[in-house]
């Protein structure tokens, strides 16, 4: 897939510049700089014409100069990670005062749907999703501070977690449904998991939450039909009050979570910093011979 994201400028006057940047784990942490140093990285990046679909595209930024709105996504970072989102965007509209700050969870759809462009342009062909497999309770992927993951609880009695790492499950529709009945079961999930589905097999409701962006996240009703379905955006406090089988163990205050994004931007510059140097160095350094044929061997 890359690490790939379009950044888009709209001017003043309505029109818009595309840009497609190699750094696109992380933009979230660019961001933390604020207008002007965001701007003046984007020169260089510019790619009319090009939007990564769906399926490339692992974040995106739109800067709207008129209207004074910055919208984004990513799919790393930690805007991503339930212990850093607060942190991660209270630092962000610090660094834009004045400016609308959101999140969107459709992804470069959105981005092209903001300028007035078709958003079916950019969304994956790919017919077959790919299902997240489930995750046992000792899975090596579940012992990282932020393990990411989807919980699934349903009613109050089961719990499952599924990988991130693939197609969200809530894409899957109705047929999930049978997948969970062989599923691993957990306890009660106390894991820094980043999106979560609750499910109500009695009363066929279905609620969910996510921190990154999924494809066609405002499509879910249609696959859920006869179901009602409600979509708490990154309000994972709602699924803990819904279920006691969802309990994230407590983190740090919010200076502490300020601490460790800034202290994550902070590498981020350094790691830009040297990529810069070693290009700016190869673009000086005298063209090196090639070298002859091995007459050795």
């Amino acid at each position: 897939m890359g690490d790939r994201a379009n950044v888009i400028v709209v001017r003043e006057d309505g029109t818009h510049e595309l840009y497609r940047t190699g750094w696109a784990v992380g933009i979230d942490l660019d961001l933390l700089d604020g207008l002007s140093p965001v701007l003046a990285m984007l020169p260089e990046l510019r790619q009319d014409g090009w939007w990564l679909d769906e399926s490339m595209a692992q974040a995106g930024v739109l800067i709207d100069l008129g209207r004074k709105a910055l919208l984004f996504f990513a799919g790393e970072g930690p805007s991503t990670e339930l212990r850093h989102r607060a942190a991660t965007f209270e630092l962000i509209r610090t660094a834009w005062p004045g400016w609308e700050v959101r999140w969107l969870y459709d992804g470069p759809a959105e981005l092209r749907r903001h300028v007035g462009l078709d958003p079916q342009d950019v969304r994956s062909r790919d017919a077959h999703p790919s299902r997240a497999p489930f995750l046992a309770p000792d899975d090596e992927d579940l012992a990282r501070p932020d393990p990411g993951g989807v919980v699934i609880t349903v009613g109050t009695h089961r719990c499952h977690i599924a990988s991130d790492a693939f197609d969200h499950p809530i894409g899957e529709g109705v047929p999930l449904l049978d997948r969970l009945t062989e599923a691993a079961m957990h306890g009660v999930c106390r894991l820094h998991v980043n999106s979560g589905i609750h499910l109500d097999p009695e009363r066929r409701r279905l609620s969910w939450w996510c921190l990154y962006s999924t494809a066609q996240a405002y499509r879910v009703p249609e696959l859920w039909p006869g179901w009602t379905v409600e979509f708490w955006q990154d309000d994972w406090s709602r699924h803990t009050r819904a279920t006691g089988r969802f309990s994230p163990a407590p983190f740090g205050p919010g200076e502490e979570a300020r601490a460790e994004v800034l202290a994550e931007a902070a590498q981020r510059r350094a790691a830009r910093a040297r990529h810069h140097a070693q290009v700016a160095e190869l673009r000086t350094s005298p063209a090196r011979p090639q070298p002859g044929p091995d007459l050795c061997g």
